[in-house]
């Protein structure tokens, strides 16, 4: 059988405030009595309508789900078709093949518990100085609550990038990138999984792949108190001594002193030293940026 004839029944049109259109088309499908079997193209053709066609009415809004009926009201030669829109939860962009999809980026916030090494002095937050105690020893143990941002961009690629992966993994960002500072953003990883799906009648073998990178505002690399029980003096290294004004001598200091980034005795608060321990790289040549 062939598409004789088709009719369009009574529109179905449901709105509620805050939530999708909830659009429904129903068509009556007329078949001949070539006594060939209709194929589901042949009705797609006569109706001009597929998952993704805009309807007539309302241009931003697709059809999402599509229903195929035979033997419509007990009659061989008449089948149902009811179309369903909506819109995409992917948005218009999503209306195409899998690995021609743009990428999805999310942003999402978690909470990190650092070590707290200095802090903002006075107002404003343009000097910081070491966390220390009067006397300019560091506490202890001392964290701090951070807040990290994590974006996510999933995008589906025909093949897994495992060299990619090897080589952003655990990175940092060499140069600024989406309004973070250098070394602020870190490369978590990248994840994958073996998809398949059916659009336009095609059959499609693919990787739904996902970057993971967390933002922390202090930066990935190590920051340490410059402290030590030795000090150089010129070319030498010296034992750090305190005196003792009992005893009226010098003994070797029972804790570290603080130095100030190049080795020397401070009498004061250390410097704080910072050591990148993450190979970096331009993450805009490989992520570039999110959708405006």
């Amino acid at each position: 059988m062939g598409v004789a004839h088709h009719r369009e029944l009574p529109r179905s049109n449901k709105f509620r405030l805050g939530e999708a259109r909830d659009l429904t088309r129903q068509f009556v499908i007329t078949h001949d009595a070539s006594g060939q079997a209709t194929t589901a193209n042949q009705v797609a053709a006569a109706l001009s309508l597929d998952i993704g066609s805009a309807h007539p009415e309302y241009a931003d809004v697709r059809c999402v789900e599509i229903e195929y009926e035979e033997n419509y009201e007990g009659s061989q030669y008449h089948s149902l078709v009811t179309a369903k829109y909506g819109f995409p939860s992917g948005g218009l962009d999503q209306l195409a093949a899998p690995t021609s999809r743009p990428a999805l980026w999310t942003f999402t916030t978690q909470g990190a518990t650092v070590p707290a090494l200095f802090y903002y002095d006075q107002s404003g937050n343009a000097s910081t100085k070491p966390l220390t105690n009067s006397a300019f020893d560091y506490f202890e143990s001392l964290t701090s609550d951070e807040a990290q941002c994590k974006v996510v961009i999933a995008q589906n690629l025909a093949t897994f990038p495992s060299s990619l992966a090897i080589a952003i993994t655990n990175t940092i960002n060499s140069t600024t990138w989406i309004g973070g500072a250098t070394h602020c953003w870190k490369c978590q990883g990248i994840s994958g999984e073996l998809k398949f799906e059916e659009y336009g009648g095609t059959l499609y073998r693919f990787w739904a792949v996902k970057v993971e990178i967390l933002y922390r505002q202090t930066g990935w690399p190590l920051q340490l108190p410059d402290v030590g029980f030795n000090f150089l003096s010129g070319s030498e290294k010296r034992r750090a001594m305190v005196f003792d004004f009992r005893n009226a001598e010098w003994v070797a200091s029972p804790g570290p002193v603080g130095l100030d980034g190049s080795g020397n005795q401070t009498l004061g608060a250390p410097a704080i030293l910072t050591r990148r321990v993450h190979r970096e790289v331009d993450f805009n040549s490989y992520f570039g940026s999110p959708p405006a």
